[in-house]
């Protein structure tokens, strides 16, 4: 299912101030869902021109046909989504430059919970969810090992949204270090980092104020998905890290996955 962007922001009027450069190829940013999305998209558009970002949904095999016009190279565009590895997905996307940015599974397993429990999640079958009849333990281990018929596991989403895309021409990158990277802005190692970023999406002019436009881009306030921004009103509280029977489950259910990702 397409998920609407209905984000609220100012980073279209902070995009036009800084005048970025026009892209010349297609960049397409895909991901894990509640992998961090919106952090590289919107550190991005500070980057890309307005009338080159498309923002009106994510891209997903449901709706692709719709959106093939966003990989042509006579048009380049930025676009973002969660698209399965498929002969489909891999044909449309042409010779576009893609990201794909993974997650820890230590820690996404709590942000896809934590967005089940918001308002912002609206799948009536699971509402259920944000009563406060499941705790916290029990809802975790849904996001491990999916809930039959209805969610799909964390192996499931790992393999056809990353993994299977690993050694093509996709280049990945990880949230963790992403988040390092904007935490530690004025260090060599955070410049090396967004410069060889800003190389792989095709922006290879980098700008003298490029600092300044990732600090833009990164401000949590300007993420309607960021934790602090979601709307929680379920009574379920969930810890800030998941317990170790919880990551040895993982290891269980995804043996040697976080190794592969260069998370051990």
């Amino acid at each position: 299912m397409a998920v609407i962007l209905r984000m609220k922001d100012t980073l279209d009027e902070d995009a036009a101030r800084f005048d970025p450069a026009p892209l010349s190829t297609p960049l397409f940013l895909n991901s894990i869902p509640k992998g961090g999305t919106h952090l590289i998209r919107n550190i991005l558009r500070m980057f890309v021109p307005v009338g080159q970002h498309y923002g009106r949904e994510f891209v997903q095999i449901p709706n692709l046909a719709q959106h093939r016009h966003l990989f042509d190279p006579a048009r380049p565009m930025m676009s973002c989504g969660h698209l399965l590895f498929s002969d489909s997905g891999v044909h449309a996307l042409g010779a576009a430059r893609h990201i794909v940015l993974a997650r820890d599974p230590h820690s996404w397993v709590l942000a896809r919970a934590r967005f089940y429990l918001s308002d912002e999640f609206q799948q009536a079958n699971l509402a259920h969810l944000k009563s406060g009849a499941i705790p916290a333990d029990e809802l975790i281990n849904m996001m491990i090992f999916g809930i039959h018929e209805r969610t799909p596991t964390l192996e499931d989403m790992y393999t056809h949204n990353v993994v299977a895309w690993m050694g093509t021409r996709a280049v990945l990158y990880r949230y963790e270090d992403i988040v390092a990277a904007v935490e530690d802005l004025n260090s060599k190692a955070s410049e090396v980092f967004f410069l060889r970023l800003l190389a792989d999406c095709g922006l290879e002019a980098v700008p003298a104020d490029w600092r300044e436009r990732v600090r833009v881009g990164a401000d949590k306030r300007q993420s309607r998905t960021a934790r602090q921004n979601l709307n929680v009103s379920s009574a379920v509280v969930l810890p800030d890290e998941i317990s170790e029977a919880q990551k040895k489950l993982i290891e269980f259910h995804a043996p040697g996955w976080r190794a592969l990702l260069g998370y051990a």
